[in-house]
């Protein structure tokens, strides 16, 4: 079966970054967290997923530990206040659909802002610009790939 597009287009910004990470396709069942984790054998932590949030009509990427949730109050005093993206802003600003947003390749910069919880895993998964694909990195590679500033998210 062809690669779908978007995880070629993930993989070509990945090595035109120069970013080292194996891509993996998962079974389309896994749309969780603890799903992709299990999946892939490591810890839920481990799942760095990219919350695209919308502030003042601009968007914000948090790529933070799927062991917990994003204080958006905390974050705000950072970012801004931060209100949930739609499907449509979501797509517009990242090229890419909710579940599958990748912490790079998007049509232009997103301000991103890393959970530095995520600093604790020796390896990270994120995802590769589709609902089943992730990709593997690690932490002060993500910053590096991505230029985001580290916050403590919760």
């Amino acid at each position: 079966m062809a690669e779908h597009s978007s995880i070629t287009h993930f993989r070509t910004t990945l090595e035109s970054l120069g970013g080292t990470g194996r891509i993996v396709v998962l079974p389309d069942s896994v749309h969780t967290a603890a799903l992709a984790a299990e999946a892939l054998g490591c810890e839920v932590g481990a799942i760095a997923n990219s919350l695209l949030f919308e502030s003042d009509g601009s968007p914000v990427l948090i790529l933070t530990s799927g062991a917990h949730r994003v204080d958006t109050a905390l974050v705000a005093e950072h970012t801004g206040a931060l209100k949930r993206a739609t499907p449509e802003f979501v797509r517009e600003h990242t090229g890419q659909v909710i579940g599958g947003v990748s912490p790079i390749g998007h049509p232009a910069p997103v301000p991103t802002w890393l959970d530095t919880a995520l600093r604790g895993y020796e390896v990270l998964w994120a995802a590769a610009g589709h609902p089943a694909a992730v990709f593997s990195t690690t932490y002060d590679e993500l910053q590096e790939l991505t230029g985001a500033r580290e916050l403590t998210v919760n």
